[in-house]
């Protein structure tokens, strides 16, 4: 079946009939052009497009929207709850992920100070507006005008600067492009409500598995709460034991001097009263012997409960923290913040602190006195190189990649970095000290101690251009972690001389690379070297390699927690599908509103594994399968038709992907079966298994004396969606054969929902709006408005009734024949008897003369 675009107007193309009232003849020229209707923002929903600078065709046409009605000075928000003020109400680890959304490019007290106004504003359309969006950036610029006037009544001169500051950023970075703004803004408001989301649901979460596993983690929590909260209570007993074992200590000294001091006195004391003190000072000692032993057995069972507190925090809560960043890198669940992990390493690193001050005051009260056996003497050195193993262990391991490598114009794709694009990352050290604020120097290192450099073949070599070092400090992070962002990092590979071959096991993809962070902690008499790195990384050069390198994160984070294992692809593992299956999901779910379903997960386990499978969730899938291999008889591997199906979703199909109107993934055989015994007109959307930059198609049933007839029309690409929407295109689709006007054989969406109510909310204007027909009016141009339909060319015998075939009764031929000459009624069935092809040029003007009396009347099956 072939599909064609042309042009339509309304006086044209469909069965025509005498209006009741006269008029002049009118010459109606029907010019194609491309139009962006509202319905091709809303549904292209694409949070990540292309920020080139490229403007899709007709943007300039499009006009400008009128502007939402600012608040006054004072005057009161009306009665809902925004957003922003809903978030603030979440628990610590959902407001970190809050701190995470808003940095330099959009700082979040422009996020506060306009809240409402933010979210009452359309930024989605304006993503894919130019002219929308300069629109919402000068308003923007308007608001903070506004906000700058309050601070300048209040008379508050740091909030002055602060918004003006904010207004000069924003222009600098916005003024040429608005619509990166409006991208970065809608992309934030859309992650805010994901987290209120999470945080409702975690709300709601009460009974079955997913409350055992809530109650087992809050358990958890309280349980390590009470532990991190002995240790606390510990030191303080040790403390306040120390500062009796000192006072009895003073005692006993002082008691001891005033005694020497009366045994050398002229009149001295009696034997008897001699005798008594020498009691007294030797029970004294004992009882100071007995404190002395009390602490340090003390100070050692302070110690194991922190070694055991230390071993689960580190051992247990970082290393699921570390997975769960893994799982989100790759579209999983948001990963949980590390605000209550830090609470508890900061709290055992505090005691740690205070039992070496513990340990150096004993120090000193054997120096003011000791004696043999002197358990101080006996243990001091093994509770100091304890206490000093346990803090280097402690602060150590506190030192972690908070926001793993990422390009910030590919928020989505994190750690497949390119070669001469500007990249970040986060570190974040859990030990909040104050006197660690500015005294920990980060230095970031490209592949250090890699041995795969000298080992693996044609291993590439990077240098890291851009400030490569950086302070740590708790002025710079929103939420006042101790930590470092790396904002304008570069990777350059280094050339080596002659000419490079490509003679290695690894292709670019597939080779993995790290970042190194060290840094050294100095404090009088501690000096400690930290050093983390980031997951495996996937350095490429060309953009066109980015599906590629995100297919080999994807697959070592699923399959691998080594961050150091970079030779991994040199023998990579087998994936089971049921862990792939959940992988595939999140990449749907983490750029749109809906995963996978088990249906369209079965048909991509057939794909991979075999149809006679079934989607076994125990089925081994190799590596070279996913994405190496070509699928079946294809020429493209099953990756890379997955990845042109997510671009599509996102730039042109996110709307109907959210509301469930997209089957997508279903076999022809299975289609066939649901199509099969539903109402004549009934049709589904699938995805194309035959074309790798990702297409969409629809089949449809019709009825039959014998056997149901199904028919699918060509598959709508990129460049077809760009032109026009896909749900005008399913408005407007008309099937034609010879001799015959075209028709639409679309009714029901499966299973049985009226097309218009699936899809009418999407269309760029309501089905039935008059067309402007005045070309000298106030507002006219000259032209009409058209628009491109999609027409596919049939044989006569597969339409349903062969009535259709005659576009007008005979005495409706006759009386137009009476109102128009045979000239123009030749001209239209010569356009309309030419055969049509696909490539049909889309500048064809199509023109004829008629009466302005005479009017379009649509003739549907």
């Amino acid at each position: 079946m072939r599909q064609l675009l042309f042009s339509r107007a309304s006086p044209f193309l469909h069965q025509l009939s005498i209006s009741p009232t006269g008029g002049e003849n009118r010459k109606i020229f029907l010019l194609q052009r491309l139009l962006t209707p509202p319905c091709s923002q809303r549904c292209s929903g694409a949070p990540r497009a292309d920020r080139s600078g490229g403007r899709s065709p007709g943007t300039a046409l499009t006009r400008f929207l009128p502007r939402q009605p600012r608040r006054a000075a004072g005057q009161p928000f009306p009665n809902r709850m925004t957003q922003w003020y809903q978030l603030q109400q979440l628990d610590s680890k959902f407001l970190e992920q809050v701190h995470q959304l808003y940095d330099d490019s959009f700082p979040m007290e422009i996020r506060q100070y306009l809240a409402q106004w933010l979210e009452n504003q359309d930024w989605e359309h304006a993503a894919n507006n130019v002219s929308f969006a300069t629109v919402l950036f000068h308003d923007l610029l308007s608001q903070l005008d506004d906000q700058f006037s309050r601070f300048l009544i209040e008379n508050n001169f740091l909030l002055q600067h602060n918004i003006r500051k904010s207004k000069r950023n924003l222009q600098d970075n916005f003024q040429e492009d608005p619509i990166h703004m409006a991208m970065i803004i809608y992309n934030c408001l859309k992650e805010e409500r994901k987290i209120l989301n999470s945080a409702q649901l975690s709300n709601q979460m009460e009974v079955g598995s997913i409350q055992n596993t809530v109650i087992g983690m809050l358990d958890k929590q309280k349980e390590l709460d009470a532990k991190v909260k002995a240790v606390k209570n510990s030191v303080i007993d040790v403390e306040q034991d120390i500062k009796t074992l000192e006072d009895m200590q003073d005692e006993y000294d002082f008691k001891c001097k005033t005694l020497q001091n009366r045994e050398l006195e002229s009149n001295g004391v009696s034997q008897e009263e001699f005798k008594k003190e020498q009691m007294n000072l030797k029970k004294m000692f004992l009882s100071l012997d007995l404190k002395r032993k009390e602490v340090v057995n003390k100070i050692v069972q302070l110690l194991n409960t922190t070694e055991h507190t230390q071993s689960a925090l580190i051992n247990e809560e970082l290393v699921e923290w570390k997975h769960r960043q893994q799982t989100a890198c790759i579209g999983g669940p948001p990963n949980a913040c590390l605000d209550q992990l830090q609470n508890w390493f900061t709290i055992v690193a505090e005691s740690l602190q205070q039992v070496r001050q513990q340990l150096k005051k004993l120090e000193e009260l054997e120096q003011k006195f000791t004696y043999d056996p002197d358990p101080i003497t006996k243990n001091k050195q093994v509770l100091q190189d304890r206490t000093y193993s346990l803090f280097k262990q402690l602060i150590q391991s506190s030192f972690v990649v908070e926001r793993q490598p990422c390009m910030p114009t590919h928020p989505q794709r994190p750690l497949v970095l390119k070669t001469g694009v500007q990249f970040t990352v986060k570190l974040r050290l859990l030990v909040k000290l104050q006197e660690l604020n500015y005294n920990l120097k980060v230095k970031v290192l490209f592949d250090k101690d890699v041995s795969e450099k000298n080992s693996v073949k044609g291993f590439r070599k990077f240098n890291i251009l851009g400030t490569n070092t950086k302070v740590m400090n708790m002025e710079e992070s929103t939420n006042g972690s101790l930590a470092a962002e790396f904002r304008h990092l570069q990777l350059k590979e280094q050339k080596n001389a002659g000419s490079r071959t490509n003679e290695g096991p690894l292709i670019v993809t597939e080779e993995l690379h790290s970042l190194s962070f060290e840094t050294q902690l100095c404090q009088p008499g501690l000096v400690i070297d930290l050093e983390t790195t980031s997951l495996p990384i996937v350095v490429i050069s060309n953009v066109s390699q980015l599906p590629s390198g995100w297919a080999s994160i994807l697959w070592f984070n699923m399959l691998s927690t080594d961050p150091k294992n970079l030779s991994f692809f040199l023998n990579p593992p087998y994936a089971k599908w049921s862990k792939l299956s959940e992988v595939l999901s999140w990449q749907f779910s983490s750029v749109t509103k809906r995963g996978l379903n088990a249906d369209q997960l079965n048909m991509l386990g057939e794909k991979l594994l075999g149809p006679t499978s079934g989607g076994s969730h125990d089925g081994l899938i190799p590596w070279t399968r996913f994405c190496k291999e070509n699928i079946n008889d294809k020429n493209f591997p099953f990756w890379l038709w997955i990845e042109g199906i997510l671009e599509l979703i996102k730039k042109h199909l996110l709307c109907l992907w959210n509301d469930g109107c997209i089957m997508g993934f279903i076999s022809k055989e299975k289609e066939r079966a649901l199509l099969k015994d539903q109402s004549p007109g009934t049709f589904l959307l699938r995805f194309s298994e035959s074309s790798r930059e990702g297409a969409i198609t629809f089949t449809w049933v019709e009825g039959s004396q014998n056997e149901p007839q199904f028919h699918s029309v060509e598959p709508y690409t990129k460049k077809e969606l760009s032109a026009v929407t896909f749900p005008d295109i399913i408005r407007n689709y008309k099937v034609m054969a010879a001799e015959n006007i075209p028709e639409n054989p679309l009714r029901f969406l499966y299973p049985d929902i009226p097309k218009d109510n699936a899809f009418g909310k999407y269309y760029s204007r309501p089905k039935e709006a008059p067309e402007p027909m005045d070309l000298d009016g106030p507002k006219g141009n000259g032209y009409i408005k058209t628009e491109l339909i999609s027409v596919s060319e049939v044989h006569p015998s597969r339409l349903q009734s062969p009535e259709n075939l005659l576009p007008m009764s005979p005495e409706e031929f006759d009386e137009v024949s009476r109102m128009v000459g045979p000239a123009e009624i030749d001209t239209v069935v010569c356009i309309i008897k030419q055969p049509f092809a696909r490539a049909l040029s889309w500048n064809l003007i199509f023109s004829f003369f008629s009466p302005s009396n005479i009017h379009q009347t649509l003739n549907t099956s």
